[in-house]
């Protein structure tokens, strides 16, 4: 009888391994072993592996429970608090290769039926955090002069990847929006919070970004069934992909569809910033957690570094005169490669923002009838 498969989720509690787990998990033809140091919030079967990938010490002593790992999903990451500052900084970036090493070493050691590993990049690949990219930045184009951990770990991945049996898909989706709580970059929970703070204020939901900014999203749940994809189809051997819902999007033109799902009237101003808004409001959650019996009081744990990722989006401390150049990547090589999956971007943000009710993590919202 032939063994089940076995995929190693590193990165587990994150927003796109939280959403990986489930999927694999739920699918019933894997067996899911899930690495991170926080639990995953997920009812599927698997079995987890609470570990510093830091620590090489403890990494070293996983190599015999990893002896069955066929596929890896690696989605484990480093960012410093406030986190856009560090993606420029080097020891940010060495962290990061420490952390794949200090993992794929014992695996590489002690699982000699493995067969596939995906690794996640993102958009930063082409520069998007430090100038204007190529409309639409495509995977063929020559790699982007600037120092990244991307790169650090996308080589060390190529140099044991010479002559192994294994092979490696690289994966630059667009902005992730998912149901993990407490990550760097995750805007669903800080949406949610939002508006469960204005809605305790008797406030409509106010825009607080700029105009412009046209881009791509695309939620975990399809990165994870893009993961699951790959894992199998020889068309995603040693191959690079981009990763949207399939359709583009503003931040300002969304938000109406936004507010209908959180049943609350939207409102256009001047940009202001989440971070400040939310921090100001941190007793004001308490409050509300604790009447409606929600499983995180504390704001600051609830949306870890990802109200700063939305000031980012959002264009909050850009120049007044800045031009928010579009972000557009190509999703044709996958396409053409065989996975054309794909949603609708203002149905996601009321999917999930009602799944943040449905799991207790903010209060449930009454969505005006037209969300989505």
């Amino acid at each position: 009888m032939q063994q089940r498969p076995t995929v190693l989720i590193a990165g587990a509690s994150g927003v796109i391994g939280q959403a990986a787990v489930e999927h694999f998990g739920s699918s019933g033809a894997w067996d899911v072993l899930a690495l991170s140091r926080r639990v995953p919030d997920v009812a599927v079967r698997h079995e987890h592996i609470g570990v510093d990938l830091t620590d090489p010490t403890a990494c070293a002593a996983l190599g015999p429970r990893l002896a069955g790992v066929t596929h890896l999903v690696y989605a484990a990451l480093y960012e410093k608090p406030g986190l856009y500052a560090g993606w420029l900084e080097r020891d940010q970036m060495e962290r990061n290769l420490l952390m794949l090493g200090n993992l794929m070493e014992p695996l590489l050691a002690h699982a000699p039926g493995l067969t596939h590993v995906s690794a996640l990049q993102g958009t930063k690949a082409y520069g998007a955090h430090v100038h204007q990219i190529a409309v639409p930045a495509r995977e063929s184009a020559p790699r982007d002069p600037h120092a990244n951990f991307y790169w650090l770990q996308e080589d060390y991945l190529r140099e044991k990847r010479v002559g192994a049996g294994w092979a490696l898909t690289i994966w630059r989706p667009q902005v992730v929006f998912g149901e993990a709580i407490g990550v760097a970059m995750n805007m669903i929970p800080v949406l949610g919070a939002y508006a469960a703070i204005c809605r305790e204020l008797g406030m409509p939901l106010a825009y607080p970004g700029r105009p412009g900014g046209v881009s791509e999203a695309v939620s975990a749940d399809l990165v994870a069934r893009a993961l699951g994809w790959a894992a199998m189809a020889p068309t995603a051997r040693d191959e690079t992909f981009n990763l949207t819902n399939g359709d583009v999007f503003t931040f300002a033109n969304v938000w109406p569809a936004i507010a209908r799902a959180v049943g609350l009237e939207p409102a256009f101003g001047p940009p202001f910033s989440l971070v400040d808004f939310l921090m100001a409001h941190r007793d004001t959650w308490a409050r509300i957690a604790a009447r409606e019996g929600l499983r995180e009081a504390d704001l600051a744990r609830l949306v870890g570094e990802s109200h700063h990722y939305a000031d980012l989006l959002f264009g909050v401390h850009a120049p007044a005169d800045a031009d928010r150049a579009p972000v557009l990547v190509s999703t044709i090589k996958l396409r053409q490669a065989g996975f054309a999956d794909c949603e609708d971007t203002e149905a996601m943000f009321a999917r999930l923002l009602a799944r943040m009710g449905e799991r207790r993590i903010t209060p449930a919202f009454s969505a005006v009838a037209g969300a989505g």
